[in-house]
């Protein structure tokens, strides 16, 4: 619930307008006296993020009926697969259910029939072993079949920030920079 003296809503992420329906996904907005004025001699960051006296979080969330609201995940991490909207936590957490997974983190990597395929980046439990048929037949059998991911591939460690947040932008840099090399 947004605290007091805080409004809050979710508009459609595309649009950045259009008001979502309780239990509809979209941006979420703040507005209230604890946003901030703006980025320190960035004009053009701050109107990218500062609408109408709105900020736009960059957070993916759904509210529910009694107005608590839920964060699914980030606007720039979102992949659009096949037309449909996937949001890699999603992913994640099907993934980090298999027994074998301690860690998991999912990208959509370009692809010219889908607009974006999704690739997840697993880390498996020390002394346990899994195959990607495995970990794919896992999701297919909780994910709608757009939200499968198409690759796995297996690390013995996910790049994080200094507060252990994966860094899923590292994730999709060296991606790009492989399919740039052609490999």
């Amino acid at each position: 619930m947004p605290l007091p003296g805080t409004d809050a809503r979710v508009v459609d992420a595309e649009d950045g307008v259009t008001v979502k329906a309780p239990g509809e996904v979209g941006e979420l907005l703040l507005s209230g006296p604890q946003v901030m004025p703006g980025y320190w001699k960035k004009p053009a960051e701050t109107a990218q993020v500062l609408r109408n006296g709105w900020l736009y979080t960059g957070d993916l969330c759904r509210v529910d009926e009694d107005g608590y609201h839920f964060i699914v995940g980030r606007k720039k991490d979102m992949i659009i697969s096949s037309g449909f909207n996937v949001y890699p936590d999603e992913i994640d957490r099907v993934l980090m259910g298999h027994p074998a997974v301690l860690e998991a983190a999912s990208i959509g990597i370009p692809d010219d029939k889908r607009g974006e395929s999704i690739k997840s980046f697993v880390v498996l439990r020390p002394g346990v072993r899994a195959s990607s048929d495995e970990l794919i037949a896992h999701c297919r059998e909780q994910l709608a079949a757009y939200k499968v991911p198409r690759a796995i591939e297996f690390r013995d460690s996910l790049p994080k920030s200094g507060v252990l947040k994966v860094l899923r932008r590292e994730l999709r840099a060296e991606e790009m920079a492989k399919q740039h090399k052609g490999g």
